[in-house]
């Protein structure tokens, strides 16, 4: 067995087998080890491939419905189908920002035609992770243009071990991939809209776009903000928790007080959300620094919960603390 990428978790060592009560399900792979999920304090049973975050949410995604919530103008966001994806309605069609899963695609294609009886033209994937872009493949067959970063791209045409997940993600079809590649920028006008494209830079990965509703003060941020959660950072996909607080600076600067801010996870928000979410972010990046600089290991370094202020407002999802504390540990 062979992957063509792994997360190599910055030589930790195997004190990872159990760190606060917490079992952590690993295996070696040519000298690496691979963290293949995390679960509190869980039997055995539920280490089983269904129990993986990729296949927990993947089964939440087919059993959820969409939910349709209008946010302005011609902005709507759909949510149920991993991560959140925006809409924006225009006499040319229908412009969707990322694709969701694919298992959800009857009931997105209903949502959307509850939304309006229109083509879908565009589809802007805000990054590569498969809950953004697992739909490409439907809504390429409808005749949308993808859009992406030319990283996301690179990333989607590769075969990639992202172990947080427990998932071995493979290139998707050559007809699936985005065409319309961006760099840095990109504007484009629709729907009666100026659509503003932004390459963070590394942030959750490395191929993160941010998209701006110019008329509606509507800012889309992928998974650059989890509003309410701690985020997952990709390192083998490019990312960090300094591009990470680098993006979060970038959200708070394209937004005012009345922007209204759609999130890759969670709830629509605002600034004031944007700013104490990169206020926790540097918080903890800060602390987590500190033992690490002091000589603490990665086990020493979650005892010390380095995220106790925050847990319970963010440390509720999916990433739990102790998995946050690792993935700041690594970048530090």
């Amino acid at each position: 067995m062979s992957f063509a990428r792994t997360t190599d978790w910055l030589h930790l060592s195997e004190e990872l087998y159990m760190i606060k009560g917490t079992k952590w399900k690993t295996a070696t792979l040519s000298r690496t080890l691979i963290v293949l999920a995390v679960m509190d304090t869980a039997p055995p049973a539920v280490w089983a491939q269904a129990s993986t975050p990729y296949a927990q949410i993947n089964a939440e995604a087919a059993s959820s419905a969409i939910t349709v919530k209008p946010v302005r103008g011609s902005v709507t966001v759909l949510e149920g189908s991993g991560g959140n994806i925006a809409i924006l309605s225009g006499a040319e069609g229908l412009l969707m920002v990322d694709a969701g899963i694919a298992v959800s695609a009857a009931k997105l294609e209903t949502a959307l035609q509850g939304i309006a009886s229109s083509p879908i033209k565009y589809v802007i994937n805000t990054h590569w992770h498969w809950d953004h872009t697992d739909g490409n493949g439907w809504v390429h067959r409808k005749g949308a243009t993808i859009i992406a970063h030319e990283n996301t791209a690179k990333h989607l045409r590769e075969t990639i071990r992202v172990s947080e997940w427990g998932h071995t993600f493979t290139p998707i079809p050559a007809g699936d991939l985005p065409t319309r590649l961006i760099g840095r920028s990109e504007d484009v006008a629709f729907g009666g809209e100026t659509v503003r494209m932004r390459y963070y830079g590394p942030a959750h990965t490395d191929g993160d776009l941010s998209i701006y509703f110019a008329n509606a003060d509507v800012l889309a941020t992928g998974d650059t903000w989890w509003n309410g959660l701690y985020p997952f950072i990709d390192y083998v996909g490019g990312g960090s928790i300094n591009g990470m607080i680098n993006a979060m600076k970038a959200n708070i600067s394209m937004s005012g007080d009345q922007t209204i801010v759609i999130p890759g996870h969670g709830p629509i928000g605002k600034k004031i959300e944007l700013v104490e979410y990169r206020d926790m972010l540097v918080a903890i990046r800060d602390r987590v620094a500190e033992l690490k600089k002091a000589g603490k290991t990665i086990d020493e370094t979650i005892a010390a919960a380095p995220t106790a202020l925050y847990d319970s407002k963010y440390g509720q999802g999916v990433i739990k603390p102790a998995l946050f504390v690792a993935l700041v540990y690594r970048g530090v």
